[in-house]
């Protein structure tokens, strides 16, 4: 299961993000609304644990910017407050739960359980875009009946653009996302995976080309 943890108190994030890993989990963590809300809408998340109250943008503005954009992922909101107004708004804006500050980690594992089986029947066990086919389970990419296995950052890449393939992805973001933002990782680590995932379309025959631009970054494109 992938999480994201849009939380701005450092010590709860970490120590949240930390329960996640013991779980298992893979584990984002960013602490303001506007990069909350950027990673929500460029990665495949199963639940997204969102603090209302965040710098930048509010976790109430995240969770309508996320539904207007058609993002499904559920959302289980954390608030310091327990007005029921709050809560009607968290749920009206379109978060799936909502839990109020202190609360037990059981609880929100439980929470985080079932707001993924009732999004089962949404989860994606495949992203596609024109003739190509990203099988998530087994890190395979198809074209009819031809496959190829990709290697785990040829995996992560190809999964973050084609998961939005009408946005450009930034070389910054997919080092921040899939290298970590504290990683040694610069612009030729990116470019030489792009290198190697462009090779394997051409091996398997596919019309799809992973476009570059110039200064801005990269964007899936179907060739004529």
């Amino acid at each position: 299961m992938h999480i994201l943890i849009v939380e701005d108190e450092i010590r709860l994030a970490e120590a949240l993000g930390q329960i996640m890993k013991e779980q298992k989990y893979m584990v984002d963590i960013v602490h303001n609304g506007v990069d909350g809300l950027d990673y929500a809408i460029s990665n495949s998340y199963d639940v997204v644990v969102l603090d209302v109250m965040l710098p930048l943008k509010s976790g109430f503005s995240v969770v309508k910017e996320m539904r207007a954009a058609k993002n499904a992922t559920p959302v289980i909101l954390l608030t310091a407050r327990d007005e029921i107004t709050d809560k009607i708004t968290g749920l009206d804006m379109g978060a799936d739960d909502y839990m109020t500050k202190p609360f037990e980690p059981e609880e929100l594992l439980a929470r985080i359980r079932a707001a993924t089986r009732r999004q089962g029947e949404v989860i994606m066990e495949e992203l596609k875009f024109a003739d190509l086919t990203l099988k998530l389970s087994d890190n395979t990419l198809n074209v009819g009946v031809k496959s190829v296995h990709l290697g785990y950052k040829e995996f992560e890449v190809l999964k973050m653009i084609m998961s939005n393939p009408n946005i450009v992805i930034s070389k910054e973001s997919i080092i921040s996302k899939i290298w970590g933002e504290d990683s040694d990782a610069e612009d030729n680590n990116v470019e030489a995976y792009i290198s190697f995932l462009r090779k394997k379309f051409f091996f398997l025959g596919s019309k799809v080309n992973i476009a570059t631009l110039r200064k801005v970054g990269y964007k899936l494109e179907v060739r004529p």
